[in-house]
């Protein structure tokens, strides 16, 4: 097998989320609201997009996203709980990748944090 390669220098954006991510973890806010499913409501969408990345050839195969996802969650997310550490870890590889732009990822971080802390 070919050695794999892997740029695991930090994220800026995402050692932000890391560090302000005290207390809202969906086992936290799931508790501090009452909710009892375990998981949060955007997993599935976490897995659909882990599913898709590794269907048919994609820019990051099952087995190497997996891998990545290991390595990075070693490095910068082993003190995040699941599945918040594997939706760091796969944000983190595809900003490095270049499938998504950390400054617009942090441009939709922001609009739907503003939206979900709308006060009428």
């Amino acid at each position: 097998m070919a050695k794999r390669k892997l740029d695991k220098s930090s994220v800026s954006l995402l050692e932000e989320v890391k560090a302000k991510a005290e207390g809202k973890s969906w086992r936290d806010l799931s508790k501090k609201w009452g909710v009892e499913n375990p998981d949060p409501p955007w997993k599935i969408t976490l897995e659909a997009t882990c599913d898709v990345l590794s269907e048919v050839s994609c820019a990051l195969p099952g087995v190497e996203r997996r891998w990545e996802e290991d390595e990075l969650t070693d490095e910068h997310y082993k003190d995040v709980p699941f599945p918040e550490r594997q939706l760091l870890a796969l944000a983190h590889s595809m900003i490095r990748r270049g499938l998504i732009d950390e400054d617009d990822l942090k441009s939709r971080m922001q609009e739907v944090d503003k939206r979900l802390n709308m006060v009428e």
